[in-house]
């Protein structure tokens, strides 16, 4: 598919969802002939291999293109290895020509919360990043910019919107970190696009009802990757009433997608989540493949045809 395109952005309300995106004509089947095969991973032998295997990506991303680059962060445990890794890198001028190339966005945010909260995503980012690396990247689209995905405002959704129009503008995204986080009966969801949300492809961004899952997944992975998080810091949390997150469009549409699942061991649920996502065939039909997306939104990386899945054996149950 081809990445996200510059025109105007469709309001369009599912339930209590509201989907953001570019209209697709009627009856059209983004996907006819597309045949996904077999879903590949690469087993790591650690956590820090898999950090350092992202920063390789970045790497060589930089030395095929020219110009700025535009990559999307991972939230939570998947890729703490990762930021570390940038963070140490950011301390020294070695990596300097590499970060100040980087448009730096957030994939996902609960809302509405504090953005010094413990379970913020921005937080968790400036605790393993650190102000080094914030100083010397070419943006970051979040917290230090007006044109991002606040979730300290009663405009959620005007924020989200000029949070779409920034990616657009850069003209798409080079590399997006991507994990995935379990849902009841095997399912899983992709960035906080939860099951039974109906996202489409046609779907950039999107703000939607949080759940009860997904909630106790983010307090759960945040603890399990050392953040410091107080009472009052949970209970917003607890309190919040919707998730911002990238949409089916914005999947779709990167150039790379780099996976990792580094944490099967916090949270057991994702073994299942993930035979799941390397065992289901992919519906020929459209209508049936569009059920299948629904019910299971993890299913939305088989439709990809770059993407690199770095696990470690425990998601395997080794």
């Amino acid at each position: 598919m081809s990445a996200i395109r510059e025109q105007g952005i469709a309001r369009r309300l599912v339930g209590g969802n509201v989907w953001l995106g570019h209209s697709i004509p009627e009856g059209h089947d983004s996907f006819a002939g597309v045949q996904p095969g077999r879903f590949e991973y690469e087993v790591m032998p650690s956590e820090e291999a898999v950090g350092r295997a992202m920063l390789a990506e970045i790497e060589a991303a930089a030395e095929a293109k020219q110009g700025p680059l535009v990559i999307i962060l991972l939230g939570g445990r998947g890729a703490q290895a990762l930021h570390k890794l940038l963070g140490q890198v950011a301390q020294t001028e070695a990596s300097d020509s590499l970060l100040t190339r980087l448009h730096v966005f957030t994939q996902d945010a609960l809302a509405p919360m504090r953005m010094d909260n413990g379970l913020s995503f921005v937080r968790d980012f400036e605790r393993l990043l650190g102000d080094d690396f914030f100083r010397k990247v070419k943006s970051f689209t979040c917290m230090r910019t007006d044109t991002c995905m606040r979730t300290d405002t009663s405009d959620l959704e005007g924020e989200l919107v000029r949070y779409v129009e920034k990616l657009e503008s850069l003209g798409g995204i080079d590399i997006l970190f991507l994990g995935l986080g379990p849902e009841p009966g095997g399912a899983s969801h992709l960035a906080y696009i939860k099951p039974a949300s109906g996202a489409t492809a046609a779907d950039v961004a999107g703000m939607i009802p949080i759940s009860q899952s997904i909630l106790e997944h983010h307090i759960t992975k945040f603890r399990a990757g050392g953040s410091v998080v107080s009472e009052a810091d949970e209970a917003e949390c607890r309190a919040a009433t919707h998730i911002l997150t990238l949409g089916p469009a914005a999947i779709l549409g990167a150039r790379r997608i780099v996976q990792s699942v580094v944490d099967a061991s916090t949270a057991p649920a994702k073994r299942e989540s993930y035979r799941r996502l390397l065992e289901t065939e992919i519906a020929a039909e459209a209508g049936a493949r569009a059920a299948q997306l629904d019910e299971n939104p993890g299913l939305w990386l088989r439709l990809h045809s770059n993407v690199r899945s770095l696990i470690l054996g425990n998601v395997l149950g080794v």
